[in-house]
């Protein structure tokens, strides 16, 4: 690529990454609760592969190239993720390697959860729930637990919900902040 091209602004980057990420994770998280009868985590898979894997790591390429690391990272190795998730999607593996892997990159999600503390809370609560989905996906491997499982594809499609709602809101020019209340007192000057 020639360095006089540009590669996008950073803001578009992480709009179309988060976009790409909130899709992925909607339906990964959907699949995992049986919510919709006949739809599984499974069904997932070519939209894992080319928007969660594709799609995503060239996302974070694009953000690394336009000075962004933070979001360079979480878009490339989150691209990495759903890239291999989705290349190893029917393979024969031990319940003990799927909440293996599950886990390790639950430790990708957790730093860039801690990364994120300047981001936003919808950024950072994307990671964390992410994590958190993650981290539960690995244990119900390794416990056999449905019931756990479930509890990690809700939590994954809470991820890609507020994903995708701080991309379109991005987009839309919508809030993303809760409004504060002003405390009791607050405006009143003492006469004296």
């Amino acid at each position: 690529m020639d360095n006089d091209v540009s590669a996008g602004s950073a803001t578009s980057t992480s709009v179309l990454g988060h976009l790409a990420l909130g899709l992925t994770l909607l339906a990964f998280g959907i699949g995992l609760t049986d919510v919709v009868d006949g739809v599984t985590a499974a069904d997932a898979v070519t939209l894992a592969l080319y928007v969660g894997g594709v799609a995503l790591f060239v996302a974070g390429l694009f953000a690394f190239r336009a000075g962004d690391s933070f979001t360079g990272t979480a878009f490339a190795g989150l691209g990495a993720f759903w890239f291999t998730w989705g290349t190893g999607a029917g393979e024969q593996v031990s319940a003990d390697a799927a909440g293996l892997f599950l886990i390790l990159w639950a430790l990708l999600a957790l730093s860039l959860t801690i990364g994120a503390a300047g981001s936003g809370p919808l950024v950072q609560g994307t990671y964390g729930l992410l994590t958190v989905a993650l981290l539960l996906l690995g244990v119900a491997q390794f416990a056999d637990s449905g019931g756990l499982a479930k509890v990690g594809g809700w939590l994954a499609a809470l991820a890609g919900l507020a994903s995708w709602y701080g991309a379109t809101a991005a987009l839309a020019k919508w809030p993303t902040a809760l409004p504060r209340r002003r405390a009791a007192g607050r405006g009143v000057t003492a006469a004296g």
